[in-house]
Order: structure tokens, then C-alpha cells, then sequence
């Protein structure tokens, strides 16, 4: 009974959690739901960087405060016990004298990682582990990579006909998504710190890489330069801070712009971003830039929209040797498929 319960309010702390998907980083993604008599009194995530986390929002939202001495405090992620931007949250719920602390996932951070749990303990708080942690790995894989991969989280994302075209030969504009998956993509960027295109794609497409089909914030953009090419910003006017990775620094940058080096090894250069707090990009092309990652195994994700159209010929989009699909879904006519990478030496 008592396990089947811990699995179904886990599972109201993941909804409440991913409330802060876009929002957080580069902290992790945090609900806590407060239980009293198997009865949930007390709800709160962790809504954006910065602001307070989801223990004392849950806290918060008890309205007979009297009742956390004998209440149950589920979090999908260890307690912090160290100073940031707010105070330790396990001394928060050590000063409300919680009988019962159920968590998902031990923190990797090191300024974490298993002290808050000893300092529940050591108040003499019952702690239970590992409830739905595969679940609680994946809500949060953005920042467990960030964690312990010391680089962004990678997703790869396109479109292809069902022959596996992404693009025409030459300028004429191709649209392989509907509308309904416009929405779906423009819903990924909001959800990720950065947005990265190569050069080519840069010149060809003059993309606005921001969030317009739906209500949301738009990631950073970033340019990845592999080899000297001349490049012109005057079609870009965007306020956002553009990060440009190139071998040499382009002349005539956008006073928003910051150069990166472009490292021999391309994980030393994505590596940098954790500098610029971010924590999770979408790759959205051009099909070279794909294959470099491929090539490098420098992805975690891939996200592939396959529609019904067939284009005769046109540019292939890139081939990374997987044919199942963790999973699929379908917007409309068009079936995306969404692969993991389990490779351990990425």
C-alpha cells in the first residue's frame, strides 16, 4: 500500500515539476507535493532560476502549518543544503520536523550529492530512495549531463520526406512540416537554453531561431562556424546575445555577439556553453552540422519528423545508423520519432 502510494504522489511531484521545463537552468527540474493521511494538503515546484525551490513553495501552500510534523514530504530530487540564490531547503524541512521524506533521485551536484539526505537523517527523518528513479533520471536528464557530462544536453532535430530528403537542391523554399508540427518545434525551443545552426544553413535560411507559434521564451542562438566563411549579419537584428563557436573570430560581429573558439575537439567547445548557463541545446541544422555531432557521438537526443511527401532529390538528411524508434508520436500527417542515445562513451 505504502509503495504504491509513494509511486503515485512520485508522479504528481514529475507533473509539477516539468511546470518548470525551460525555465530552470541551470538548476534542475523540481516538484514537491506534501501528503497528510494519504491526503495530498501541500503542492510546489521550482517555477524559475533564481526564485525559490519546490520545498518551500510546497511549504507555502499548507494552510495549517501544524499538520507538517506529521505529514510525508515527497521531492523527485534530493534537497539542497547549501547556500545559492536561497537558503538550504533540507533545513527547511528539518525546522518543520517532517516525519517522512520520499525522494527520486539522489543530486549529482557535488555541492549536494547524498548531504542533504545525511542532514534528514540526522534530525532523525525516515528517508526513502529511488522511487520511479529511471522516470526522475529522464525528466531531468538536461541537467544530470550538465552534471556529470560537464556539457549541454544535445538534441538533434529535422524534418525529411519519406524518402529522407530535409531540403531541395537549390534556393526554392521546401516545407516538409504542417503547421500542427510548427507548434510542436517552436514548443521544443522553449523548453531548451540554446538554439544552434551552422553556417549554412545561417546564410541560406537568415533563420529568426526564436519562439513565435506558440507563447513561450525563446533559447539563445548560437552559430557554429567549422571553417573560415564570410559571414553577414546585417539580416540579423535580433536583441538576444548570439553566441558565434568559430576557428577565428568573424569580422563585423553584432555588438550582441560573443565569439567561442572552435576547439580540435568538439566537446571542449559545446563544454563552454555551461558558461553561458546553457545547459540543453537544439541543434535544427543544416544536415552537415548534424553528421559533425553524429560523427563526434556528441548527441543525447533525436527528434526526426517524417512526412508523407516524396522529393525526387534534394539533400539527405543525416544518417546516425539507428532504425527504432524509442518511441513515436503523430502530429497530423507527419510521425515523429524520438531516439535516445545510449552510447556510454559520449
Amino acid at each position: 500500500m505504502e509503495k504504491d502510494l509513494d509511486i503515485q504522489f512520485m508522479r504528481r511531484c514529475f507533473q509539477l515539476a516539468e511546470k518548470g521545463l525551460g525555465n530552470t537552468a541551470p538548476n534542475p527540474l523540481v516538484g514537491a507535493v506534501i501528503v497528510y493521511q494519504n491526503t495530498i494538503i501541500g503542492e510546489g515546484y521550482h517555477k524559475k532560476y533564481g526564485q525559490s525551490h519546490a520545498e518551500p513553495n510546497a511549504i507555502k501552500s499548507v494552510k495549517n502549518k501544524h499538520l507538517l510534523s506529521d505529514s510525508t514530504l515527497y521531492v523527485n530530487l534530493e534537497p539542497c543544503n547549501h547556500f545559492g540564490n536561497t537558503p538550504p531547503c533540507a533545513d527547511l524541512i528539518v525546522e518543520n520536523k517532517f516525519k517522512r521524506v520520499v525522494i527520486a533521485n539522489t543530486d549529482p551536484n557535488p555541492k549536494v550529492n547524498g548531504s542533504g539526505i545525511q542532514k534528514l537523517k540526522d534530525a532523525g527523518i525516515k528517508i526513502t530512495t529511488g522511487v520511479l528513479e529511471l522516470e526522475g533520471n529522464r525528466l531531468n536528464r538536461r541537467f544530470f549531463i550538465a552534471q556529470t557530462k560537464k556539457r549541454p544536453y544535445i538534441i538533434l532535430k529535422w524534418a525529411q520526406s519519406s524518402n529522407g530528403f530535409i531540403d531541395a537542391l537549390d534556393d526554392s523554399p521546401l516545407q516538409i512540416s504542417n503547421s500542427r508540427n510548427q507548434q510542436l518545434v517552436h514548443n521544443w525551443r522553449s523548453q531548451e537554453d540554446g538554439i544552434l545552426v551552422g553556417a549554412q544553413t545561417f546564410i541560406k535560411d537568415a533563420p529568426s531561431l526564436n519562439t513565435r507559434h506558440i507563447h513561450g521564451k525563446s533559447p539563445t542562438p548560437i552559430l557554429l562556424v567549422t571553417k573560415d566563411t564570410e559571414l553577414n549579419f546585417t539580416l540579423w537584428r535580433d536583441t538576444r546575445k548570439l553566441l558565434v563557436i568559430a576557428p577565428t573570430k568573424p569580422g563585423a560581429l553584432p555588438k550582441n555577439a560573443i565569439w567561442i573558439g572552435l576547439k580540435p575537439i568538439l566537446a571542449d567547445t559545446i563544454s563552454e556553453l555551461l558558461k553561458f548557463n546553457i545547459n540543453s541545446i537544439l541543434i535544427e541544422g543544416g544536415s552537415k552540422t548534424h553528421q559533425y555531432f553524429i560523427d563526434e557521438n556528441l548527441w543525447d537526443e533525436l527528434r526526426v519528423s517524417k512526412s508523407k511527401m516524396t522529393i525526387k532529390t534534394g539533400i539527405k538528411a543525416a544518417s546516425w545508423g539507428q532504425q527504432t524508434a524509442s518511441f513515436e508520436t503523430v502530429q497530423n500527417d507527419n510521425v515523429v520519432n524520438y531516439f535516445f542515445n545510449n552510447r556510454q562513451d559520449q
